[in-house]
């Protein structure tokens, strides 16, 4: 592996993140569903985390999140912590349970997409930004859940054809292989009197 190698991936998901926050506010946000717009940044965050795992997953986050913080004026930090803890919990995912199933990646974007809603939503209330409290807020919440699940496949499948080749082994993989072929388990100990 050369030197050039490991900045392959920074310098992937950088291009990413920029774009990404990019296209959201010039393109896809204008674009309103039944008076809700679509939202592919945490999306974005929760494939990364899939398919690079907890630490590049919470960095990618923070970056986007604060890239999305400063384009929109809005309050600092805090779409970044949110997008971190996506990141996070997307790779932890990827790291503790091996997910292999096609639809992974649609239930995480659902979970991804109502935690950025619900978490941004309930941290401006905290910090006292006045908005109405309606029945209309729940159901924007539930669309805006709904569109994200819809769009969580094609983000996902985008992202990983972006990163791919880039990303670094799961060390899991590597031991089950070496099992499976015929090596000795770390358990097994070679007896010396047979």
């Amino acid at each position: 592996m050369s030197s050039r190698d490991g900045y392959q991936l920074p310098l992937r998901l950088a291009a990413l993140g920029f774009l990404t926050v990019v296209v959201q506010i010039a393109a896809i946000s204008q674009v309103t569903v039944f008076g809700v717009s679509a939202d592919i940044s945490p999306l974005v965050v929760a494939s990364v985390g899939l398919l690079a795992g907890s630490l590049p997953g919470a960095v990618f986050g923070f970056a986007v999140g604060l890239f999305v913080d400063l384009a929109l004026v809005q309050t600092l930090g805090v779409t970044a912590l949110l997008f971190i803890a996506i990141g996070y919990g997307a790779g932890r995912l990827r790291e503790l349970r091996d997910p292999a199933h096609g639809l992974v990646p649609l239930a995480v974007g659902a979970a991804a997409t109502g935690f950025a809603t619900v978490g941004f939503a309930l941290m401006q209330f905290l910090l006292g930004v006045r908005a109405p409290v309606s029945w209309l807020l729940l159901r924007d919440v539930v669309v805006t859940i709904l569109i994200g699940s819809l769009l969580a496949l094609p983000v996902y499948a985008l992202v990983r054809r972006i990163v791919q080749g880039t990303l670094p082994q799961d060390p899991r993989r590597r031991r089950r292989r070496a099992y499976t072929t015929g090596g000795l388990s770390p358990l097994q100990r070679p007896s010396a009197g047979r």
